[in-house]
C-alpha cells in the first residue's frame, strides 16, 4: 500500500486504484485480488475456506463475549481490543482436537486460553493492581468470586495522575456460544480513596447459573475516580481503567 501525499486526499476506487483512511492515514492500494466466486467453490482454496470459517467463528464469539461485558468495557478498553481478542479467541478455535480443520469450534476448544487477556492495553490490571488476590470458579454452585485481603492503595495500585479515588469491579460470566446467550452478574466496590489508609479485605462474589455446562470466565478490573468540591468524576473517561480475564473455567 502507499501513502497519499498532496493537499486533496482521495476516498473511492480510481482506475483500479483504491484510495482510504485508515488510522494510519490516507494510503492507496492497487485493487486485484481472487474473485469470491472462485474462493468459495475452486478446490484450490479449499484451506481459504476452512480457514475463513474458523475465523469467523471465532469473530461471533469474540462478541457474544464482548457484548456480556459491555458495561465494563465502556470504561475500560483499548482501540484494538476487539481485533487482539478475535486474535485470541481463532487460538481457542485452533486449539480443538475434536473437529476437523474448518470445523473447530470455541465450544471444543481450549477457553482458558483467555485467562489473563487484557481488555485495556492501556491500563494492563498486571501493571496497575499489585495488591495479591484469589480468583476462583466453582462450577457446581454457580459462584465466581474474587477475595484481596487489605492493603494500602498507595502501596499496592498504580494510580494514573490526577487520580484521587477508585473502586474495584469483577464479572461472573456464562457463555453459550452455541446459541450466542450469556448470564452475566457483576458487583463493585464503593468507591474508595486513594491514600495510605489500609483497606478492608474485599469480598466479591459473582453468581451465575449453578452446575452450568458452558464455559464461564471471572473478569476484574479497577476504575480511577478524581474528586472535584465534592464530586466523583471518571478519570480521562476510563483510559487508563484495567479490566482482565483472570480465571477462565471451559467447561
Amino acid at each position: 500500500m502507499a501513502q497519499q501525499k498532496g493537499i486533496i486526499k482521495l476516498d473511492g476506487t480510481i482506475g483500479g486504484i483504491t484510495f482510504y483512511k485508515s488510522k494510519d492515514g490516507y494510503l492507496a492500494r492497487e485493487k486485484g485480488g481472487v474473485s469470491a466466486d472462485k474462493i468459495a467453490n475452486d478446490p484450490a482454496f479449499q484451506r481459504t475456506r476452512e480457514n475463513g470459517a474458523e475465523f469467523g467463528r471465532a469473530g461471533k464469539a469474540g462478541k457474544v463475549l464482548r457484548t456480556s461485558l459491555r458495561a465494563l468495557l465502556q470504561n475500560a478498553s483499548d482501540s484494538r481490543m476487539v481485533s487482539r481478542l478475535t486474535t485470541e479467541m481463532l487460538k481457542v478455535v485452533q486449539a480443538d482436537t475434536t473437529n476437523t480443520r474448518g470445523q473447530r469450534n470455541v465450544i471444543d476448544g481450549e477457553a482458558e486460553l483467555l485467562q489473563g487477556f487484557e481488555f485495556n492495553i492501556n491500563g494492563k490490571l498486571g501493571t496497575t493492581l499489585y495488591a495479591p488476590f484469589t480468583a476462583a470458579i466453582d462450577r457446581a454452585t454457580g459462584a465466581l468470586t474474587v477475595d484481596i485481603p487489605a492493603f494500602v492503595p498507595i502501596h499496592m495500585i498504580a494510580a494514573p495522575g490526577g487520580s484521587t479515588h477508585y473502586k474495584i469491579i469483577s464479572a461472573g460470566v456464562e457463555v453459550d456460544f452455541e446459541n450466542e446467550t450469556y448470564v452475566v452478574d457483576s458487583q463493585d466496590t464503593a468507591i474508595q480513596p486513594w491514600d495510605a489508609t489500609a483497606t478492608a479485605v474485599i469480598s466479591l462474589a459473582n453468581a451465575v447459573t449453578a452446575a452450568s455446562t458452558h464455559p464461564l470466565f471471572l473478569a476484574l478490573g479497577i476504575e480511577f475516580y478524581q474528586e472535584v468540591n465534592g464530586q466523583m468524576y471518571p478519570l480521562k473517561n476510563g483510559a487508563y481503567n484495567a479490566l482482565a480475564l483472570v480465571q477462565v473455567s471451559g467447561s
